[in-house]
């Protein structure tokens, strides 16, 4: 079966929403096959630039998922269809050089120090301020109620939760 988020999650019921977001780094980590649309690459260069590199939300279905095929904007794979395109070392390359995220975490996500987890977000924006916390819950493993409206707290919350897990105070300095 396919799921897609933006088309699956029904936004107008709040117990479906929560446990969307809550649970969504899982459904990527336990997918077959990610295959991300990528509707403004056509070429390496627009791959560079792509705008999917730089929304938050995204993060995690890069660094979840263990297998990627990445599809340019006439739905044609951006390199062989049948390799792991988080496997290929000049994509790799790439996406490691815009996003920040280091090769090995591509390809086998294991939670690291929290400065380098939190420094992935700074390039990245969000349509809704909550959702750069919300879209981090499932990188660092933790869960809490989301609240859209209450804006820059729900960052702080974020910070609270990872603080119970951690005494990486690197948490403040990224």
């Amino acid at each position: 079966w396919a799921w897609s988020d933006t088309c699956c999650i029904d936004k107008t019921n709040n117990v479906e929403l929560q446990e969307s977001i809550i649970s969504m780094f899982a459904w990527y980590r336990l997918s077959s096959v990610t295959i991300v649309y990528l509707s403004d690459v056509t070429d390496e260069e627009s791959f560079r630039h792509s705008a999917w590199f730089t929304r938050g939300w995204t993060l995690q279905e890069l660094i979840a998922p263990r297998l990627v095929w990445f599809y340019k904007k006439d739905w044609t794979p951006y390199i062989d269809s049948k390799k792991n395109h988080k496997e290929d070392p000049q994509v790799v390359k790439i996406i490691s050089e815009v996003t920040f995220v280091h090769h090995k975490v591509l390809n086998n996500f294991v939670p690291d120090e929290v400065k380098k987890r939190m420094s992935w977000l700074a390039s990245r924006r969000t349509t809704k301020i909550e959702d750069m916390a919300y879209c981090m819950m499932g990188i660092f493993g933790v869960h809490m109620p989301v609240m859209y409206g209450e804006k820059k707290n729900a960052f702080v919350r974020l910070q609270k939760e990872i603080m119970n897990l951690t005494e990486d105070l690197s948490l403040f300095d990224w």
